[in-house]
């Protein structure tokens, strides 16, 4: 089976197309490095660089590499970026998602598998979030996602294509040698960790007044290798035409958590700051993860908050600019 991974040079997307190729299975990583990095990509895998945009090579290269699924992580995922800039999340997630579709209809593609977001469902009314909650996204990048998904639907009814939809709560961690780098960073645990490394003087706290046991946004964090391996399996158990599941721990920790976690298991002071809330931003998400349990036979390798912590640790510790020492050859 050839894979074609979009955006297989991001953070989860590299770590799936290194843990396809080390399943035995043919890997096209096609990314435009506008947000990736070449040096994530497993030399395992064959890239190809380019925009998803452009159908014809698209097209071109699902026919040379025999193509057989589709792993789409290559969208724009930032929500305050959202909110400042709902075009380009429209333009990219919505509008080049439909031509990734239309290529793999004309050459006979039929197999996806999309990565969403908990961001889809906006505040919940109880927790753990279900599949079958409402979806009511609160920022544009939600809304972009679940558009996306609602495509998906309708291909799969109308074109008889094979689409899964694994809806992420907050990736994080490290593994492997490939790690969190975006520019700018925007995740929690990236950031709280530039602070321990001193690269930053402290990371700031967007609201402590939200209704939460601490005042301070509470999130479900899954690691980015059983993100991976979820994808495995949805690619091995396909044929469901439609379907969609949450992967989280179920398991929610306060930012306020994760930075005595960092502290823990840096060892080190991490200065705090209170800023201002960020738009968007719903003050609780923790997922339910019992049908992707159920169905697929997935269970969440790392669990605990501390464990996760030191796999970026360890990370951040080997690459403190990131993926920039590789890409000056250091």
């Amino acid at each position: 089976m050839s894979v074609l991974v979009a955006g297989g040079a991001g953070y989860i997307g590299s770590v799936t197309a290194k843990i396809l190729a080390d399943s035995g299975r043919k890997v096209v990583v096609y990314d435009n490095l506008s947000r990736g990095h070449a040096q994530a990509v497993s030399p395992e895998c064959t890239f190809v660089e380019g925009d998803l945009g452009d159908e014809k090579l698209l097209r071109k290269t699902f026919k040379e590499h025999g193509v057989e699924s589709v792993m789409h992580f290559a969208a724009h995922s930032q929500v305050p970026e959202s909110m400042r800039r709902p075009e380009i999340y429209f333009a990219n997630n919505v509008a080049v998602g439909l031509k990734i579709l239309e290529a793999m209809r004309a050459e006979g593609v039929s197999q996806i598998i999309f990565s969403s977001t908990c961001a889809v469902f906006g505040v919940p009314d109880s927790l753990p979030i279900a599949e079958d909650f409402p979806q009511r996204p609160v920022n544009p990048y939600g809304e972009s996602k679940l558009m996306f998904e609602r495509m998906l639907y309708w291909y799969a009814r109308t074109h008889a294509m094979d689409c899964t939809v694994l809806r992420y709560f907050n990736a994080c961690g490290a593994w492997e040698g490939l790690g969190e780098d975006h520019d700018p960073e925007t995740h929690l645990i990236p950031l709280v960790l530039d602070a321990a490394l001193g690269k930053r003087p402290s990371i700031s706290i967007f609201g402590d007044d939200y209704p939460t046991p601490d005042g301070t946004c509470v999130r479900d964090y899954i690691h980015i290798k059983d993100l991976a391996l979820a994808h495995l399996l949805a690619l091995e158990k396909g044929g469901r035409g439609y379907a969609h599941y949450n992967l989280g721990n179920g398991v929610g920790y306060s930012v306020k958590e994760v930075i005595e976690a960092a502290r823990r298991v840096t060892g080190r002071e991490i200065p705090v700051v209170i800023a201002p809330r960020r738009p968007g931003d719903p003050p609780e998400l923790v997922g339910s993860s019992q049908k992707i349990n159920a169905e697929l036979g997935f269970n969440a390798e790392y669990s605990d908050i501390d464990q996760i912590v030191e796999s970026a640790w360890a990370w951040s510790r080997e690459h403190p600019e990131g993926y920039e020492n590789e890409k000056h050859g250091q």
